[in-house]
């Protein structure tokens, strides 16, 4: 490690300019570099800028999501999320303008158009999301206005998602897009009105196994109901019943700090930190939640939940807990809410965390990462394969947990995964997701099927 703290990379494995994307946690206070774009020649997780808007909006379950460009975007984000509907499946399909080589010649308006007019027909939306991809913004196709003039045609929303790939190598600008085109679709329209609730809104939940629906059984337990989730199991009628609710709690902070900031400006709606991955987590949420209410029987009958639900999965975190203490953990995620829950879990679990990053952390989080985890861990922001396998190998990493991309590289190392994706099934959420989180680590950690990866096979004579 330098005097600055920033960790030395300047070998085969990694990319010079990269330096200051990777730091070592010890007495240097270095800042990692976390808001530059994507290097080109990197192969990089969060530079489709489209991606970042789709993986946003998708569970957005009754909408209609058009995607204006060549079928390979819409190929490679169908069903993205993975996210599970109580209602309507029509966001399962996977909706394209296809746009060919005529198309970037002469422009593809028309096209949009007709595209529009077809699936308006066909499936009768409340809404429908259009969104620009990187060919859109070369040729110059005017989506704003092939929308507003769909919309008055349909009398419905047809609000254009700006998630232009040329716009950044950042897909954070693409959950900006998102944002904006949410926004559009709750703010009521003139002459309209919305009640007025004691509800929440819980924004950054996508509901990719029932997340959900966990914590809203919790929360209605405690007497607290939720309004609408963005946009995990939710419609577009439940979107624009938003500024109803009294406070907003924010999970995935990356994809919904803006806009929870901007219902705050324009409705006045404030809003708390949450994360309801790990049981201490859990717990500390639902405090915070009710405490905002000020109400003694809410306080009463959260700590009750906590209490019941605390003695129900102490026996079998501690059994984990016997066969992990002093294994090495490595974690690769999306967003820095998740890395700080899996970090404080796994640490619940006796683990020591020694490599640790995101795709889209900001300075702030990657600060408290680091006041999180041992001196000497490495972390590292919008990492590519071969810093992920160089300090995989030299950290000498028992476990990853990552995503499904990460999930080959740790296998061929014979190393333990855990799936923390959003396409997974297996709800990690709550005290319940805190146990089969924990079942997960110490299966593929502990299971026997590493040592004889690792052991080197046998001289055989000519």
């Amino acid at each position: 490690m330098e005097e600055t703290g920033v960790l030395d990379v300047g070998s085969g494995a990694c990319i010079d300019e990269r330096q200051r994307s990777i730091i070592t946690t010890g007495r240097n206070k270095s800042s990692i570099h976390c808001s530059d774009d994507s290097m080109a020649g990197s192969v990089s997780q969060r530079a489709c800028v489209f991606c970042g808007a789709r993986v946003v909006l998708n569970p957005v379950t009754d909408a209609i999501h058009l995607v204006h460009g060549p079928i390979g975007c819409a190929t490679y984000t169908m069903d993205i999320r993975g996210s599970l509907s109580s209602g309507s499946e029509l966001y399962r399909n996977s909706f394209s303008t296809d746009l060919k080589e005529k198309d970037v010649v002469f422009g593809g308006e028309k096209k949009l158009a007709a595209c529009i007019d077809e699936v308006v027909t066909k499936y009768h939306p409340p809404a429908v999301f259009v969104y620009s991809t990187c060919v859109v913004g070369m040729i110059g196709d005017d989506i704003i206005a092939v929308c507003k003039a769909a919309s008055a045609r349909h009398q419905i929303d047809v609000i254009p998602v700006e998630s232009t790939g040329f716009m950044s190598g950042n897909k954070v600008i693409g959950y900006r897009a998102a944002a904006e085109a949410l926004l559009k679709l709750i703010t009521p329209k003139e002459g309209e009105t919305v009640q007025m609730t004691r509800k929440l809104n819980f924004l950054g939940e996508y509901n990719l196994g029932g997340e959900k629906w966990l914590v809203e059984r919790y929360l209605r337990e405690i007497g607290i109901e939720i309004n609408v989730a963005f946009t995990g199991d939710s419609t577009v009628a439940a979107l624009k019943q938003a500024p109803g609710a009294c406070l907003n709690i924010v999970q995935c902070t990356g994809s919904m700090h803006w806009v929870a900031q901007n219902l705050e400006r324009t409705f006045g709606t404030p809003y708390i930190d949450v994360n309801f991955f790990g049981a201490e987590n859990t717990a500390e949420s639902l405090r915070k939640i009710a405490e905002f209410y000020e109400d003694e029987e809410i306080m009463r009958r959260t700590e009750v939940l906590i209490d019941r639900e605390m003695k129900n999965i102490q026996p079998a975190i501690q059994k984990y807990r016997e066969k992990l203490t002093g294994k090495r953990a490595a974690i690769y995620v999306g967003g820095a809410f998740k890395a700080v829950a899996i970090i404080r879990q796994l640490q619940e679990l006796g683990m020591e965390v020694v490599f640790t990053g995101t795709q889209t952390g900001k300075q702030e989080e990657y600060d408290r990462i680091r006041d999180m985890v041992d001196e000497g861990t490495v972390i590292i922001d919008d990492a590519n394969p071969a810093e992920l396998e160089k300090f995989l190998l030299e950290k000498e990493v028992d476990m990853m947990a990552g995503g499904v991309k990460e999930r080959v590289l740790a296998f061929k190392l014979g190393i333990g995964f855990v799936d923390h994706n959003h396409d997974r099934k297996e709800c990690l959420a709550g005290f319940e997701g805190a146990v089969r989180f924990a079942r997960e680590v110490y299966i593929t950690t502990c299971s026997p099927v590493w040592k004889h990866l690792k052991q080197t096979p046998p001289c055989k004579e000519d």
